[in-house]
């Protein structure tokens, strides 16, 4: 049984599960339908179908636990959440909510190739000093004033002014 190859729910309750324990050392099926706004009902079936695959230790009516091999795929799978969210967030100024949202359902079909390139474009951006933050502030600003032309002719400007500076030290 392949337990790399999860469903996309199945995965929510992985995930569910691993924050929680992170939070509270263990979970309850109560959090777990809370964290994930479902029925107790589901919370068993899930549980029992994580179990079956060796990724999480449950016995009715006691606390969940990772297995060391749920932990690792959920720590995968809350890894390529958080990656995305923070693109969402922080790259693109998508408000939380909708940056949540979205990073949950894309989390389940990213490539580990897109998470890792996502994840340098990043530190790039945030670190690179000439890009960094300043170039995400003026996409922040297009993004707001799309039909703004003077504000693109005014940063190709500032980007000449600062290069003939440059030039004028050296």
């Amino acid at each position: 049984m392949d337990t790399d190859v999860l469903s996309s729910n199945m995965e929510d309750y992985l995930e569910a599960i691993y924050n929680i324990v992170q939070e509270k050392n263990a979970a309850r099926s109560k959090d777990i339908a809370e964290k994930l706004g479902v029925n107790r009902s589901s919370v068993t079936g899930a549980l029992h179908s994580l179990a079956e695959k060796k990724l999480i230790n449950y016995t009715p009516y006691d606390f969940v636990t990772l297995t060391p091999r749920g932990e690792k795929l959920a720590e995968g799978i809350s890894h390529r959440h958080m990656v995305l969210r923070e693109f969402f967030v922080d790259m693109l100024g998508i408000g939380e909510e909708e940056a949540e949202e979205s990073a949950c359902r894309m989390e389940h079909a990213a490539s580990e190739l897109l998470l890792e390139r996502l994840e340098r474009f990043i530190t790039f951006l945030k670190t690179c000093p000439r890009a960094g933050m300043r170039w995400i502030d003026k996409f922040g600003y297009f993004c707001l004033n799309p039909d703004d032309p003077e504000h693109c002719e005014r940063c190709i400007m500032e980007c000449l002014n600062t290069l003939r500076e440059r030039k004028k030290d050296e």
